[in-house]
């Protein structure tokens, strides 16, 4: 289906939906088997020990649905730390509060619930928690943000204060901040008003532009529709098709060709003390470290320069015309990106503020790429025709390693894949919402005016 677009009726969806739990409730006995012999193999193995920490903490981790989220569960947990991971109550089903690194698992409210930062503070009072890592969806990132002023008293937060919180996460104000700490970043302008758009003087510029919903938008955002379009009229049509308005603000951003990039951070006090960097896609299901001097650099100046604590991710691109590399916007939360992290022992000691050997951490030369196995399979029968797009797919899943799946811990595996997201499809049979995909990493169904 297009970008931008919504099906006509959500009754279309159900054969789909029907489908795909069938199709997970005929693999589900090889998984079972599977995850069976790796409880028995991890209760006679020896247990690794924990890592040495300078004290143990009660760590609270919201976002449980997600990888990211039991991926800094695991490396706190094995680090000797308890944690705690919470969740929406829409996703009280998440596989991953079965995992063996888990201490303790709650619902929330909604972030735009007025009794969202409360009932954090409860939780955090009631655990001891010492630390709070918010991994959050794109709505939660300023509600965590303003959630601070009451819960700092009580527990350290790893996240950006709400003055600043604004100004990143916001396309054209990002880039405006990053031109005035000297850094690189696309031409971009402000839009209200699709007359904006049909008054601009793109004869001037010597690139074409994209629009930009400033607010996420899970539908729209992969849509690069270049500007102008062959005629006026053209361009009107498209501007006047997007809900752009004083409330809904969009961005006009310079378009650069070029191989583009994601990163992680974590910053303490201005430092990147986290660092992952990967080329991106469209919908970012891969993961593998690449190494760019220059992007590290870039990052490690923009949290210095703005005294930074908290996670940012940062996407980049490298651009073919003159090779320079662009930010072209900034989320101020996890990134996915951090499952590479899975063999980095001392990421806890990064995230807690203990001294670590490497500063930032980073994933080794040895570090396997991670990937996500129901994804993997589902392009790999995409691809039978085409021999080279099975041995590409082959290749993917023996270099790499599933992003979930730990055979010292692996119920999120199975719970994720057959209890978890169909419970989550056959909501949607009753609700006949409708969904465009399945995301295994972030653990939900892809939805018009989704989460």
């Amino acid at each position: 289906m297009p970008a931008g677009t919504y099906p006509r009726s959500n009754h279309a969806n159900r054969p789909k939906t029907v489908a795909t739990l069938l199709a997970l409730g005929v693999v589900m006995p090889f998984n079972l088997a599977v995850v069976l012999a790796s409880l028995c193999a991890s209760a006679v193995a020896k247990k690794p020990r924990a890592i040495a920490s300078r004290r143990p903490r009660t760590v609270l981790i919201s976002g449980g649905k997600m990888t990211k989220a039991l991926q800094l569960a695991r490396s706190i947990h094995a680090a000797g730390h308890r944690t705690i991971l919470v969740d929406t109550r829409k996703y009280w089903l998440t596989g991953h509060r079965f995992s063996r690194a888990v201490d303790r698992f709650y619902t929330i409210p909604e972030p735009r619930d007025p009794g969202y930062a409360e009932a954090l503070l409860e939780i955090v009072r009631s655990e001891g928690v010492e630390i709070y890592v918010p991994v959050c969806s794109p709505v939660a990132s300023v509600f965590d943000s303003r959630a601070i002023p009451l819960l700092r008293p009580t527990c350290e937060v790893i996240h950006l204060d709400p003055e600043i919180i604004g100004q990143v996460d916001d396309k054209f104000r990002f880039a405006e901040l990053s031109a005035s700490l000297g850094l690189p970043a696309p031409k971009s302008f402000l839009i209200t008003d699709p007359r904006d758009v049909e008054t601009f003087d793109f004869s001037h510029e010597r690139r074409r532009f994209i629009l930009k919903s400033i607010a996420y938008d899970s539908v729209r955002r992969l849509d690069l529709t270049l500007l102008p379009r062959p005629t006026p009229k053209e361009t009107s049509a498209f501007v006047r098709s997007l809900p752009i308005s004083p409330d809904n603000p969009w961005v006009l951003q310079e378009f650069i060709a070029g191989r583009e990039y994601c990163t992680h951070g974590t910053v303490r006090d201005g430092t990147l003390v986290v660092h992952c960097c990967c080329e991106s896609s469209p919908f970012q299901i891969n993961y593998q470290q690449v190494d760019k001097p220059e992007i590290t650099r870039w990052v490690k100046r923009f949290a210095a320069g703005l005294g930074l604590t908290g996670q940012v991710s940062l996407d980049f691109i490298e651009a073919d015309d003159d090779g320079q590399t662009y930010a072209i916007e900034c989320n101020p939360r996890t990134h996915s990106a951090i499952t590479m992290l899975h063999d980095r022992p001392d990421l806890a000691a990064a995230y807690l503020g203990e001294p670590t050997l490497h500063n930032p951490v980073q994933p080794g030369p040895q570090s396997r790429p991670t990937y996500f196995l129901y994804h993997e399979v589902w392009r790999l029968i995409m691809s039978l025709a085409s021999a080279s797009g099975v041995r590409a797919r082959l290749r993917t899943i023996r270099a790499g390693r599933d992003a979930v799946f730990d055979w010292r811990d692996p119920l999120p595996f199975l719970m994720l894949h057959h209890w978890h997201m169909p419970l989550l499809l056959l909501a949607d049979l009753k609700q006949g919402r409708g969904w465009h995909r399945i995301d295994f990493n972030i653990g939900k169904l892809v939805q018009p005016g989704g989460d």
